[in-house]
């Protein structure tokens, strides 16, 4: 009977210290709300014979996710517009452009039984480039569609919300026009850092 006893109040106290549960069950919504630092690769193709650098910016990012099968969801990635400034030949100012990164994902958390639930995803962006501005001329920079990966970890602060480290990497490329002219393909190819917190309806 003892260590019966004894047995039943380790397993009670260990549930007690347990981190909360963030279960994704089937039929779950979650929302997300935080930052993305967007960091363009190193040699951004060749523009107009010149070799082209893409900077980095940081912007709010939104997540949804709906959970088809208990562990599995369709997540859609939305921001307010990223700003890149283009350089050529890495001191000449080509201009600057905005763009929207909407990216469809299908994502797999592992089930855990701690306080930290990685997980892995999948998916889809189209890329819409706009407010292209430049001093050379008239500069327009194809829309682009390409695959995305991610990984990240989330971290449970409460019972239906966590904080979320993930990062992604985009399949980039738009062909680029000065003048109506063709001028090269931008070869973009971003990673996207992003920190957020995640809850759960």
């Amino acid at each position: 009977m003892t260590k019966k006893l004894a047995a039943l109040t380790l397993s009670t106290v260990l549930v007690a210290l347990a981190a909360p549960a963030f279960a994704q069950s089937q039929g779950d919504w979650t929302v997300g709300v935080g930052v993305g630092y967007l960091d363009p690769k190193s040699e951004n193709g060749s523009l107009a014979g010149f070799d082209a650098d893409v900077d980095s910016d940081t912007r709010p990012i939104f997540t949804v996710e709906y959970f088809v099968q208990d562990n599995l969801g369709i997540e859609l990635l939305a921001s307010t517009p990223y700003k890149h400034d283009v350089t050529l030949g890495g001191s000449v100012d080509a201009g600057s452009v905005k763009h929207l990164p909407p990216t469809l994902s299908l994502n797999y958390h592992f089930p855990t039984n701690s306080a930290w639930k990685p997980y892995v995803g999948a998916g889809l962006n189209y890329t819409i480039f706009f407010e292209e501005d430049s001093p050379l001329g008239d500069l327009d920079l194809d829309n682009s569609f390409g695959v995305s990966l991610q990984a990240g970890l989330d971290y449970m602060v409460t019972e239906k919300g966590a904080v979320r480290l993930n990062v992604r990497w985009f399949d980039i490329d738009s062909d680029v026009k000065l003048d109506g002219n063709d001028i090269g393909t931008a070869e973009i190819d971003p990673f996207l850092i992003g920190l957020s917190y995640v809850h759960r309806f």
